[in-house]
């Protein structure tokens, strides 16, 4: 659906009530979907995969009608299991290249008011672009001195838009973080200001022009990986100029294995840039799908789009760094710190089970023989856990995790014996040692360690006494927190519960049989009316006690 740029109070106002609808519609097929009763014959897991399926395509239909904002938030939603379940998360990495291209005519005035006389300079412009996105679209071109370019103009009209959209995607977020239900180890309120950040910056071309700059800069010095040049006379907020580098697309195989090139080599080539971007430079492409790569005829790896760039912050580096550590060393309660102090698990929650998930994604991942696609493998085991159960990604490591899943991706298809993590481990030992690198820095934290101990060791007479006090008053409670007693005594609880249920189903049963051979069968329908929100509550009991017990099964060691 095209809406119009110049939105009066009505237009915005349907424009409003068209993405409530679709919000509501989600939801209600959310719920529908957890409900076991709604599968008829029972529910599996080969059926819900079908009906996840059928339900991203609408989801993806829904955001493409929506427009361009939301076109970018279903691609933020992409790197976001702990949102949307597995299946739906899967297929919103297929909205990259379904937007039809706006009329030349439109581009060409984007382009006069842009450069004004300056686009007296640009010759030869290819009518049918290159390429067409949700922002913009990206024309070939000629420059009067003969110099080969690419223009991407962003689409007219497309801030307005975006500005209302974002709005109510405020409104939507806020709705949602009120309802406990929904809210429960999700951020919405932060999710939706991360998305409203990384979008607005996203309208404006003289960022990606400087994005484009410094990641080229990075690469100057290896001729392996290619970066295009940004023409910065002929850019500006809504355009955006580069050198042409043209290239075969970096999941046309056959078309590779043509020109003389080793894919294999390809996909080493690529997975090593990447791996620099993350380890060595700290400042990666965020996007890296087939269609932002290409292959030169030299058999270099050119890079396109760098409207989503992430950042990996010298904090998180540290904490990245503490992370792995904590990985090849199989310690999964300290794994399980770390993931705490950098955000991925919520507080305040049950950590037993969580250890004992952390405990069994490292064997996977660290026993050999190890799998060619480890990290798409890790990531479908956990995508539907991460759904329920109290993981979340901080904005920093959102992009991280989505580019190398689609990273591998790309190489597999390059390459079927491609493994990422074998390419990885030079990579990851300079990660594992960063936090000692310095010894001024392993002096200063020592000394932060023993000036902390200190000030404990100092307060400690004084919290004994206040404490004794208390309790000769007392006015001392004592808490005690046990996470493995508290979940035996919930599922007794729960099979007690069950039982009743089942119990009041019988007897409703029987009696609805007894009145049913009376005099007056009619009144059967009588003890029918009570069971059926017993039922319904009796199904939900039986799905809870399932997950527990899926979470149970996994080992302790």
């Amino acid at each position: 659906m095209t809406w119009p740029t110049d939105l009066g109070p009505i237009l915005r106002l349907l424009r409003a009530m068209r993405i409530w609808k679709a919000v509501l519609s989600l939801l209600f097929l959310l719920w529908w979907d957890s409900q076991g009763w709604s599968y008829p014959g029972g529910c599996t897991i080969k059926k819900k995969q079908k009906r996840q399926q059928v339900r991203a395509h609408w989801l993806t239909k829904q955001l493409v009608e929506l427009g361009s904002a939301f076109i970018k938030l279903g691609q933020l939603l992409s790197a976001r299991p702990d949102v949307l379940p597995a299946g739906w998360v899967s297929e919103l990495a297929d909205l990259q290249d379904k937007v039809p291209a706006f009329h030349f005519e439109k581009a060409l005035a984007v382009l006069k008011q842009e450069l004004g006389p300056k686009c007296e300079e640009i010759i030869d412009i290819d009518q049918k672009p290159l390429g067409a996105a949700s922002l913009a679209q990206v024309h070939r071109a000629r420059l009067k001195n003969g110099r080969e370019i690419v223009l991407k103009i962003q689409r007219p009209g497309l801030e307005r838009l975006f500005r209302l959209d974002l709005e109510v995607m405020q409104q939507v977020a806020a709705v949602l973080q009120k309802n406990p239900n929904w809210s429960k180890g999700r951020d919405f309120v932060g999710i939706a200001k991360e998305c409203q950040r990384v979008l607005l910056r996203e309208l404006d071309f003289r960022l990606e022009a400087q994005y484009a700059a410094r990641f080229r800069q990075q690469f100057l010095d290896d001729p392996e990986i290619k970066v295009p040049r940004v023409i910065w006379e002929l850019s500006s907020q809504k355009l955006l100029c580069l050198d042409y580098l043209p290239g075969i697309k970096v999941n046309d195989r056959n078309a590779i294995l043509k020109s003389g090139i080793d894919p294999s080599l390809v996909a080493e080539i690529g997975a090593t840039s990447y791996l620099k971007q993350l380890v060595k430079f700290g400042f990666f492409h965020a996007d890296p799908h087939p269609g932002n790569l290409a292959v030169s005829a030299t058999g270099a790896l050119i890079y396109y789009d760098f409207g989503m760039m992430g950042l990996v912050s010298d904090g998180l580096r540290k904490r990245l760094g503490s992370m792995v550590s904590a990985a090849a060393a199989r310690d999964a309660g300290k794994l399980v710190e770390e993931c705490q102090s950098a955000g991925l698990i919520a507080s305040g929650v049950e950590i037993g089970p969580v250890r004992r998930l952390v405990k069994v994604m490292l064997k996977e991942a660290l026993t050999p023989p190890f799998s060619q696609n480890i990290i798409e493998k890790l990531s479908g085991d956990i995508y539907d856990l991460v759904y329920e159960k109290p993981f979340r990604l901080p904005a920093e490591l959102i992009f991280v995790m989505r580019a190398l899943t689609t990273f591998e991706g790309v190489g597999r298809s390059l390459d079927p014996s491609f493994n990422l993590m074998a390419i990885a481990k030079p990579y990851l030992i300079p990660l594992m040692s960063s936090n000692n690198a310095n010894p001024n820095e392993l002096i200063n934290e020592l000394g932060r360690q023993v000036g902390a101990l200190g000030s404990k060791a100092v307060g400690l007479p004084k919290r004994l006494d206040e404490s004794l006090e208390r309790l000769e008053q007392g006015d001392l409670q004592l808490q005690i927190r046990m996470g493995e007693s508290d979940r035996q005594l919930r599922r007794m609880i729960n099979a007690q519960q069950a039982m009743g249920q089942s119990i009041l189903l019988g007897c409703l049963g029987i009696a609805a049989a007894l009145l049913g051979a009376s005099n007056r069968p009619m009144l059967a329908i009588i003890p029918l009316f009570p069971a059926f929100p017993i039922g319904l509550g009796w199904l939900k009991l039986q799905l809870r006690m399932k997950r527990e017990a899926r979470i149970d099964k996994l080992p302790s060691q």
